[in-house]
C-alpha cells in the first residue's frame, strides 16, 4: 500500500492505516528534522505534532491528492511545526543548538537529491557554498517561505534573501 492510499484511509479513522505510515515515515522524518535541529526533545515535540497534524488534516490532503505520494506533504508539515517551535522558543528562552553544520559527510538527502538531479546541475549543487546550499535547501526543496527559511537558519531575512540570490548567480554562472 502507497502512502498516498495509506491517507486515504487514514482521513477515515483508520488507526492501522496511521501507525503504519508513521512506521514508514517516522524514521526519514526525524532524521531530516534533527539535520536542521539538535535538540532531541524538539525534535520529538515536531515529530508528535506532525502527526497530530496527519491525522487532522489527512480528509483535505486526500482529497486534492492526485496519484502524489505523502511524504513531501509530510516534510512540509514537519518544517513548519519546526519553524513554529523556533518562533516560541524564541520568545521563551534560548534557541535551541542547531544541527552540526561544520559535518562535511554528505547528509542522506543530499546524495538523493544530487543522484535525481545529476549532470551538470548535480555538480553545480555540490560546488555551492554549505551557506548558500542551506539556504536553497530550505525554499526550494522544502517549500519553505523566506522567513520560514530565516526562522529555521536563525539568520536575518534579509541574509536569505542574498544568500539565495548568490545561489541562483551561482548556478547560472555554473551551469553557463
Amino acid at each position: 500500500m502507497t502512502e498516498a492510499q495509506l491517507v486515504r484511509r487514514i482521513s477515515r479513522g483508520d488507526t492501522a492505516a496511521f501507525d503504519e505510515l508513521y512506521r514508514r515515515s517516522a524514521p526519514w522524518l526525524t532524521a531530516r528534522l534533527r539535520r536542521r535541529c539538535a535538540d532531541d526533545e524538539m525534535v520529538a515535540e515536531v515529530l508528535q505534532e506532525t502527526y497530530l497534524a496527519v491525522w487532522r488534516a489527512a480528509g483535505s490532503f486526500a482529497d486534492s491528492m492526485r496519484g502524489e505520494e505523502a511524504g513531501g506533504w509530510l516534510w512540509t508539515i514537519a518544517a513548519r511545526r519546526l519553524v513554529d517551535a523556533y518562533r516560541v522558543r524564541g520568545r521563551h528562552r534560548t534557541p535551541p543548538p542547531a544541527a552540526a553544520t561544520a559535518d562535511l559527510t554528505p547528509s542522506v538527502e543530499d546524495e538523493v537529491v544530487n543522484a535525481e538531479v545529476g549532470g551538470d546541475l548535480g555538480a553545480a549543487l555540490s560546488r555551492l557554498a554549505p551557506e548558500l546550499h542551506q539556504v536553497l535547501t530550505a525554499m526550494v526543496l522544502d517549500g519553505l517561505t523566506v522567513r520560514e527559511t530565516a526562522v529555521l537558519l536563525r539568520i536575518p531575512e534579509g541574509t536569505v534573501k542574498t544568500r539565495a540570490r548568490r545561489a541562483r548567480l551561482d548556478l547560472r554562472k555554473a551551469l553557463s
